[in-house]
């Protein structure tokens, strides 16, 4: 028996077949390309299966946007994908289902090791309570997950990430209004996501706060610039966007909790946490995450983990597939 599983997002695809072995499965075959480079999913699929001849019997595959009737419109990629028309361009696939990549994100959380997580605020976790994860990469995934007594935890995707932008202080007013000029309405993936850190460094610079750094300036990825110099502390401006982002992302964090009370855990995931895990550890993530007033005791009481296993979406979508 083989299954596919993929994790699509704004910037990257990952694409996996697996086999089944024994009582697990056997990754045989992986492509990972830059999303922005094929017209859709299907031709990701066709040329990685074309050297592996065979049926599949299922394939899962997470997708950064909201997903319906198993299609859905990717929010930072400018394509649209549906489950029945991606088994009939891939003859060999008996069975597709699309799901949201955050849905994917929380299916992963139960297959990682102690080792794929660094724990923030060290507090039990509670078995049978929810849980809640978010992640900032191209843009920003929120999800909760219920324990169901089942194989799987019932998982609710949501598009957290597209509420309302919350300034809490005079700079992310200002902040504000600089992104209204550029967007008009302005979310809060506006300001936690890569993107979002580019325009942080931006507004510093152009609100005479920051000078511009050459390096991020002719970089192919500002916003892996400003994170590696910010990070390193070998440049003020870069460091203070940072530090102003791992903030808004803490604060974001605590939002989410609030909403939810995950007292099974909280699991920051995306690509840029690992990479900044020193600046988030550094404790602007957490003194913002308990910034809420009379609610600080309650966050208080919740175990905060980050994730540094990059496929996690990837493992999530091979659970769903099987």
């Amino acid at each position: 028996m083989r299954i596919l599983a993929a994790d699509v997002g704004g910037t990257k695809t990952l694409v996996s077949l697996f086999e089944r072995s024994g009582e697990g499965w056997t990754e045989i075959a992986q492509k990972r390309v830059a999303s922005a480079d094929y017209p859709g999913l299907a031709p990701i699929l066709q040329e990685l299966l074309a050297a592996h001849d065979g049926p599949v019997h299922a394939g899962a595959f997470g997708v950064a946007g909201p997903v319906h009737g198993d299609r859905s419109e990717a929010t930072n990629l400018p394509w649209i994908l549906d489950a029945r028309a991606l088994e009939r361009a891939v003859p060999q696939l008996d069975r597709a289902r699309l799901l949201n990549d955050f849905e994917a994100v929380a299916l992963g959380l139960g297959v990682l090791r102690d080792d794929q997580l660094e724990v923030l605020q060290d507090r039990p976790a509670l078995p049978g309570e929810p849980a809640a994860v978010l992640g900032a990469g191209t843009g920003l995934g929120e999800a909760i997950l219920v324990p169901s007594g089942g194989a799987l935890p019932r998982v609710f995707p949501t598009e957290g990430g597209h509420t309302d932008f919350p300034p809490r202080d005079a700079l992310e007013i200002e902040l504000l209004r600089f992104l209204q000029a550029r967007h008009g309405r302005v979310s809060v993936e506006r300001v936690v996501s890569g993107p979002g850190l580019a325009a942080l460094y931006d507004f510093l610079v152009e609100s005479g706060r920051g000078a511009r750094v050459p390096e991020v300036e002719s970089a192919p990825d500002r916003s892996a610039a400003i994170g590696r110099l910010g990070a390193e502390g070998a440049d003020p401006t870069c460091a203070e966007a940072v530090r102003r982002f791992v903030s808004l992302y803490g604060a974001e964090a605590g939002n989410l909790a609030l909403k939810c009370l995950p007292r099974g855990g909280l699991y920051v995931a995306g690509g840029i946490a690992p990479k900044l895990l020193g600046a988030i550890r550094g404790g602007d993530f957490m003194k913002s995450f308990l910034n809420k007033g009379r609610m600080e005791k309650v966050l208080a009481e919740l175990r905060v983990m980050v994730v540094t296993e990059p496929r996690v979406g990837l493992l999530g979508s091979r659970r769903a597939a099987e």
